[in-house]
């Protein structure tokens, strides 16, 4: 069964500079999980992790200026 027969969202999580990250997964654990892969130790040292907002993909647009 495919992962994406369960639902994935948008999370934006915030970062110690005031930038956000964009993540996307089933939980916000998932999405800080998919990050894992692509960034580097220090790189997640920067995500805070208990600040994020779940997004639709519509309202993203709204929040580009946020990302970092």
């Amino acid at each position: 069964m495919s992962s994406f027969s369960r639902p994935h969202h948008m999370y934006l999580f915030g970062l110690k500079n005031g930038k956000r990250k964009l993540a996307y997964g089933e939980s916000p654990e998932d999405a800080l999980e998919i990050l894992s892969f692509r960034l580097t130790a220090d790189e997640m040292a920067e995500i805070v992790r208990d600040d994020y907002v779940k997004i639709n993909q519509r309202e993203l647009q709204k929040h580009v200026s946020q990302l970092g």
